[in-house]
């Protein structure tokens, strides 16, 4: 199942909206978000892969500190 936005030119969310999506399900921050959507595109599943790979790196570089 698709969600809005996904597949066709109905339902599509503009960039705001991304990057509310983005925060919400992988938990980056706007500027990262933003960025995100500036060098990879509109499309969601490739955005929320790098969102999750930004989202793990930032977790293990803050958990080797001591």
């Amino acid at each position: 199942m698709t969600e809005p936005g996904e597949g066709s030119s109905h339902g599509r969310i503009d960039d705001k909206q991304l990057v509310i999506l983005l925060k919400e399900r992988t938990g980056i921050s706007d500027a990262q978000a933003r960025r995100l959507i500036k060098f990879v595109g509109r499309d969601r599943p490739s955005l929320l892969r790098e969102a999750r790979i930004i989202k793990a790196r930032a977790q293990t570089s803050t958990s080797g500190r001591v």
